[in-house]
């Protein structure tokens, strides 16, 4: 197997992303990345990576910045992050989290969140290693 790739985030990566979202989450529909990634890459300004393996996407991780949110004055919040299951325990997922942190460090983001269900014990456990905790915050949801 040849090395993996980390690189920033293209527009033409959305199926694949799509097609790696589906088959962790197995939803009845496949989400659209195209938007989501579209604004990131115009933005330029948040850290959205895909991690490459011989010319295909087998994994990614979409970041945003948020600034004067609920007391924070600038923070970085990762909203998803995937790894084909083929590729899942290779260390690809920690790749683009360090590809990420290296990323906001260097912008002087100190501050860097995630939103995980309670119940996802696999990706608690993944955000745990890579040292997050608990924060400040509590998530809360309307139903309409």
């Amino acid at each position: 197997m040849n090395e993996v790739i980390i690189r920033k985030l293209k527009m033409e990566d959305s199926d694949d992303i799509s097609l790696i979202y589906g088959a962790i989450t197995q939803p009845s529909d496949r989400f659209e990345f195209k938007n989501i990634i579209e604004e990131q890459v115009k933005r330029d300004e948040g850290a959205c990576f895909a991690a490459e393996l011989d010319g295909s996407v087998v994994g990614y991780i979409i970041c945003y910045i948020l600034s004067g949110g609920f007391g924070i004055n600038k923070s970085a919040w990762i909203a998803n992050v995937g790894v084909d299951p083929k590729y899942m325990g290779q260390g690809i997922g920690d790749r683009l989290a360090q590809e990420v942190f290296n990323f906001f460090k260097a912008k002087g983001i100190k501050n860097i969140y995630t939103s995980v269900r309670w119940d996802s014990t696999d990706l608690l456990s993944f955000f745990k290693r890579l040292g997050f905790d608990r924060s400040n915050f509590i998530n809360l949801r309307k139903h309409l």
